[in-house]
């Protein structure tokens, strides 16, 4: 006998399930999520955790009042005790990094600190060399600030911005821009260089060196909870 799912009143055969997901490029999150389901399987919360766990998931999606937990419901086609499991499972997730990891974080930190660096810079890009090379020339003479040269020319978001960016992981960074930055002083600008199909100028606006602080406290669980993730496919096929 077939089996069937419905989905917004659709039927959809059990066997095409997996068939539909690699077809709507589904398949890669989906896996993922069974990952971490499997990660967490043996992490349970007490009471309170519970009461706290949907406290936080309200403050995250900002779902303050009744009505908003209504709409979101709706949205995603949720009901409350599904909503209720995401809620818990973001919990389940976040404790077992903390109970992984948690006591080996500053060493992690340690190992891990010039890769946490971050920036703060400023860029111009444009497709005409020369266009840049002029603009360049009135940045350092003073005739235009920086700000203003890449509000008016620069062709990427950044012209939003006045050019600014940041601050970001500088291993992020493209390695042309990072290489740059890393060794550069504040206000330094360096005249155009190109950068795939671009050519751009670029300052260091400040470096900001890694601190073991909340912020990357919560960075080094993530990234070491990705790390597991990754390490997990070519486990199960060995």
């Amino acid at each position: 006998m077939v089996g069937y799912l419905t989905i917004d009143n659709l039927k959809i055969e059990e066997g095409n399930f997996g068939e539909l997901l690699a077809i709507y490029r589904l398949l890669p999150n989906f896996k993922r999520e069974l990952a971490i389901d499997r990660a967490i399987a043996t992490i349970t919360l007490e009471p309170e955790e519970i009461n706290l766990a949907l406290q936080q998931f309200q403050q995250r999606y900002q779902l303050m009042t009744q009505e908003a937990l209504q709409n979101y419901c709706q949205v995603y086609s949720l009901t409350d005790v599904q909503l209720k499991e995401i809620a818990l499972r973001e919990f389940k997730i976040e404790k077992f990094k903390q109970q992984t990891w948690g006591n080996r974080l500053e060493s992690t930190f340690l190992n891990r600190r010039t890769s946490l660096d971050r920036v703060i810079y400023s860029l111009i890009r444009h497709k005409n060399p020369e266009l840049l090379q002029e603009l360049f020339f009135r940045i350092q003479d003073g005739e235009q600030a920086f700000a203003e040269v890449a509000s008016q020319y620069s062709q990427g978001v950044e012209a939003q911005t006045g050019g600014m960016i940041g601050p970001v992981l500088l291993n992020k960074l493209p390695a042309a821009i990072a290489e740059k930055l890393r060794h550069s002083l504040p206000q330094q600008i360096h005249p155009p260089f190109p950068l795939e199909e671009w050519f751009v100028i670029l300052r260091l606006e400040k470096f900001v060196p890694a601190q073991f602080d909340d912020q990357t406290t919560q960075l080094l669980l993530n990234q070491l909870f990705e790390e597991l993730l990754q390490e997990q496919p070519s486990q199960q096929k060995s």
